[in-house]
């Protein structure tokens, strides 16, 4: 499929787009963000909402259910309808890949995650939550660090009331700076980071047919600035965190053990035996 049918003809020109929009992207708080309204073809994205299957019954679907976390992903390109499939071929494609890059203005290149490890398809059904956290840092398997998030909400007649809106918190946890609502045909595009806080802390109140829908695509890079990094970091995970004003919000286990064999270049060696050897063959 042509990447003219996907994209609404008002974006067709991408490489004038994204320049237009550089500069309101670094500047956005609380980190580099920018939410585009109706940015794909609308019939085309009523194909993808018409083929988005429920999750909650689907094939190898992840199910969290715990304190930080009530939703449904899966990530399982091979199980997706013929439409979903294109779309996250276009999604990982050089066309959008070169979109990303320009109006990011990131320097290292761009690397798509065909695995889409953590990333594909997303959903939160009544009374569901994504505690505010910061994503893992690093690909699971391969040497590069996470960059953007880009996130395609597919949610029509989405009312206000029903929450789940995108909140983007400052770097202290001390302040909400921007709230998305992830209305039909929103594409939320974002920088991520050890500190780009994120997520949607109170639950779902849609009614019982409705839910959360989303596709989730994440880039790499090989390497990426020093000050992106937080070096209390020891592990590759999402690390949640409580709001302003809340007490022992999220879960968050003591791992100070496990911190002090990650610091050990034994261990460190058989971690990256085991990311290259084994997780592959599983």
């Amino acid at each position: 499929m042509n990447f003219n049918d996907i994209i609404s003809k008002d974006y067709h020109n991408l490489e004038s787009f994204s320049n237009s929009l550089k500069k309101k992207y670094l500047v956005a708080e609380p980190f580099p963000n920018i939410e585009l309204n109706n940015f794909f073809n609308q019939n085309f994205l009523e194909k993808i909402l018409k083929e988005f299957p429920d999750l909650s019954i689907l094939e190898k679907t992840n199910k969290y259910i715990n304190k930080n976390e009530i939703k449904y992903a899966n990530n399982q390109y091979d199980l997706f309808p013929k439409t979903i499939k294109t779309f996250l071929d276009f999604l990982n494609s050089s066309t959008f890949l070169k979109f990303i890059q320009n109006i990011t203005s990131i320097k290292e290149n761009l690397i798509a995650d065909k695995e889409l490890n953590g990333g594909g398809l997303h959903e939160i059904k009544k009374g569901g939550i994504l505690k505010i956290h910061t994503d893992f840092n690093r690909h699971p398997t391969l040497n590069l660090d996470r960059r953007v998030n880009v996130l395609i909400y597919l949610n029509k007649n989405w009312k206000e009331e029903y929450g789940g809106h995108l909140e983007l918190w400052d770097r202290d946890m001390k302040e909400c700076k921007k709230k998305i609502i992830p209305s039909f045909n929103k594409m939320v595009i974002f920088s991520t980071n050890d500190f780009s806080n994120h997520g949607h802390p109170n639950p779902v109140t849609c009614p019982n047919d409705f839910s959360r829908k989303s596709i989730a695509l994440y880039y790499f890079s090989k390497g990426r600035p020093l000050e992106e990094i937080n070096k209390s970091y020891i592990k590759n995970k999402t690390y949640f965190k409580d709001r302003f004003g809340y007490y022992n919000e999220t879960d968050s286990k003591n791992e100070k053990f496990k911190n002090f064999l990650r610091n050990l270049k034994f261990y460190k060696i058989l971690k990256n035996f085991e990311k290259k050897y084994l997780r592959k063959k599983n």
